[in-house]
């Protein structure tokens, strides 16, 4: 075992505390020690033999430069609370509601000719004469009594989102950090020459550490403690904008976006709406900008003879990992936080030569759910293997290259438990590393496509985190997919039509109507319905999932009901008799508890088994069509048992036996056969020992297992 006590693990140390810092960087067998916000590296750390990686947001801790170039600074669009006129005149004062310590109005000479005013209740634009703005107030002119109005306006982001959360919740005292936009002429060659400077300063730095790039992710506060959060989206482009980017914009794509291309009547350019065309274009304009100016930090950065590593998270946006410019930006390393297994797979398949995860939870009293961690009441090691049990399914079926932590070191003092737990993953994940480096884990001859209106860009993921978006249902089906023996891909309605159900099994679609997921508008197109028909129809399967195809103005609502064999009634069948629903025997293990009910889902016909209904609604069901086969979830929760329950589906979708890749007695363990090394390596996903029979091509195994245990098996 002394050979996998070492190695590919970052430690996050801290100036103050240096001999708990080599203490811990011993005991969890770090190569790698790095600081965190916050916290700097003290010379006695830096000169102790271990590779150090420092930590730099590119954007940030420039407060100087903001003060004296405050039109350097980042922005975004908002739009004010809807006002309702009652008489011929409306005052509405555009940033109430909002958190004032992170907005300043920009109503700038080169801000204002892009505010608009909106009359909501006719969706019309309120010409630019009929208003005034004077002294952080917006006039309106003859309004329509009794209509609502609101107005979208240009704002100054000057409190940084994540500074902003850290003192807001972990109680940070220290200044407010604001954050430069890349675009700005003078701040771009400011920020080149701080980067120079700083390579210069920190000779004993081996790796770069970009907490990513420029532009967060939208995090909006509100001046209300009951809503904090006003909005948030964790893949949203809203604070790349300002009057420079809309004009190169319109010099390039030659048309104008406005205001309400990002506000969309008050609901924002979230992910999980389909896209439009507009969008599109401006996700396409922003990646290749992040991308350009991504090419220059790193080039500095090499010149210095440093690696640069980019953290995924944060300020990531424009350098999607599956996108199309991310590799040509030449990165060294992706380093991404993890809670699930889903994000797992999501580093471990991006173009970049290190992978690196940054487990969970972080070292802050608080996590980011706001239940306490470090802080009193908190139970870290519970934590700690919570999120372990989701990442090392995923790990087993994909390797990345290292693990560590990050945040205040000295917050593992006294948790014994804690220290211990990541001591004991530190090993299992150097084993599992061993394992893939030897050959990789058996694999079903089974390919899963899941479509969605992003396809590839979105791979393993929706916008962010599983607590962020833990009520989609494609998210667990994703986190299901992590951990099972079988490829899966990532594909796009446009993609459909042009081939790529070539080579796949079976397809999911899954979401709710009219979101990205599900594909709203993307189903009125009869050649997506034709080509996915033809796809079954010859011998392919499909899995729908809530309201999967769900469409407006078709003959059903959902666009392809014919294939799943259910429907979603939206009023049109109220004087149509509906067939019964009785419960067939399932020829697969089903987990009730993990199935949800999607109202108003019927039966299209006789001939559609129903494995498992809740209240006279079917939840579970099965239906042949052409040489292939559907099957239909109302609803889907991850669990160690919904995973297995989606993988004896796909095993019997496919017709295929589930023992050439190892197959267990019991949905509470899993496991993956290395045939390379002659290794099985069994994961007990629950908390209580047992003992497990495990399946193979050639023969069955049978090991004990204790609660939550991860055991490898040499044949």
């Amino acid at each position: 075992m002394d050979e996998y006590r070492t190695g590919a693990f970052t430690l996050p140390g801290e100036a103050g505390y240096e001999e708990l810092t080599l203490q811990m960087a011993k005991k969890w067998g770090a190569d790698v020690i790095r600081d965190s916000d916050g916290t700097k590296l003290s010379p006695e750390i830096v000169e102790a033999s271990y590779k150090i990686y420092s930590t730099i947001c590119i954007i940030r801790e420039h407060n100087a430069f903001a003060s004296a170039h405050p039109d350097a600074q980042q922005q975004t669009f908002l739009s004010s609370d809807p006002c309702l006129a009652l008489a011929d005149t409306l005052r509405i004062a555009p940033l109430d509601g909002y958190f004032d310590e992170q907005f300043q109005l920009n109503d700038s000479p080169d801000a204002l000719p892009f505010w608009q005013v909106w009359d909501r209740t006719e969706n019309k634009l309120v010409p630019a004469g009929q208003w005034t703005y004077e002294k952080g107030a917006v006039f309106i002119r003859a309004c329509v009594p009794y209509h609502r109005y609101t107005v979208s306006f240009l704002v100054w982001r000057v409190w940084e989102e994540i500074n902003m959360y850290n003192h807001t919740t972990n109680h940070w005292t220290s200044e407010h950090l604001r954050q430069l936009d890349p675009r700005h002429p003078l701040a771009w060659e400011y920020l080149k020459g701080w980067l120079k400077d700083w390579c210069r300063n920190n000779p004993d730095t081996n790796v770069v550490r970009l907490t990513s790039l420029f532009y967060n992710f939208v995090w909006i506060f509100g001046s209300d403690l009951r809503r904090r959060t006003r909005f948030v989206d964790w893949a949203s482009y809203d604070f790349t904008v300002s009057p420079a980017a809309l004009r190169a914009f319109e010099k390039e794509y030659g048309y104008a976006l406005t205001a309400e291309d990002f506000i969309n009547r008050g609901k924002l350019q979230a992910t999980h709406r389909p896209p439009t065309a507009p969008k599109r274009d401006y996700m396409d304009f922003i990646q290749r900008f992040v991308a350009e100016k991504a090419r220059e930090l790193v080039k500095i950065i090499h010149d210095a003879g440093k690696q640069a590593y980019v953290f995924y998270d944060d300020s990531w946006v424009g350098m999607e990992p599956y996108g199309k410019y991310f590799a040509s930006i030449g990165f060294d390393g992706l380093i991404k936080c993890v809670f699930s297994g889903f994000e797992c797979r999501l580093c471990a398949g991006a173009r970049v030569p290190v992978h690196e995860l940054r487990f969970h939870p972080y070292l802050f009293p608080v996590g980011l759910g706001g239940l306490p961690t470090f802080a009193e009441g908190g139970h870290p090691e519970k934590d700690a293997v919570a999120y372990w049990l989701h990442v090392r399914r995923a790990l087993a079926r994909q390797p990345v290259d290292r693990i560590g932590l990050g945040g205040y070191l000295h917050l593992t003092i006294g948790q014994d438990a804690f220290n211990d737990a990541i001591e004991e993953m530190g090993i299992a994940f150097r084993r599992l590393k061993a394992l893939h480096a030897c050959g990789a884990p058996a694999e079903l001859p089974v390919t899963v496509a899941v479509l969605h209106a992003w396809g590839a860009l979105r791979s393993w993921t929706l916008s962010g985190h599983f607590h962020e978006t833990d009520g989609n249902i494609l998210i667990h089906i994703n986190e299901a997919l992590s951990g099972l023996p079988v490829k899966v891909k990532f594909i796009s309605f446009e993609d459909v039509k042009n081939g790529a159900l070539v080579g796949v099994d079976v397809l999911i679609n899954a979401g709710r109507a009219g979101d990205a997921w599900s594909g709203g508008g993307a189903w009125q197109d009869p050649a997506l319905v034709s080509e996915i028909t033809r796809f079954v129809c010859e011998g392919g399967s499909l899995i729908g999932a809530g309201e999967p195809s769900a469409a407006e103005g078709g003959d059903t609502r959902f666009a392809l009901a014919h294939i799943f064999g259910v429907d979603q009634d939206d009023g049109a069948y109220a004087c149509h008799q509906p067939w019964p629903v009785e419960r067939s025997e399932a020829p697969f293990f089903v987990a009730e508890q993990a199935l949800g009910i999607t109202p108003d889902v019927r039966l299209t016909g006789p001939d559609t088994k129903v494995l498992c209904e809740k209240n006279g609604v079917p939840v579970l069901t099965l239906h042949a069509f052409g040489k292939g086969k559907a099957a239909y979830f109302g609803g889907f929760t991850y669990s160690p048992e919904a995973a297995r329950m989606l993988l004896e589906l796909l095993l019997y979708l496919t017709n295929t036996d589930g023992r050439a890749a190892g197959l267990t007695d019991t949905p509470a363990a899993e496991c993956a056969w290395f045939p390379e090394s002659h290794t099985l390596v069994v994961m007990n996903d629950q908390d209580a020992p047992g003992e497990v029979a495990v399946a193979l091509p050639e023969k069955t195994l049978r090991v004990y297992l204790g609660a939550n245990e991860m055991v490898f098996l040499n044949d």
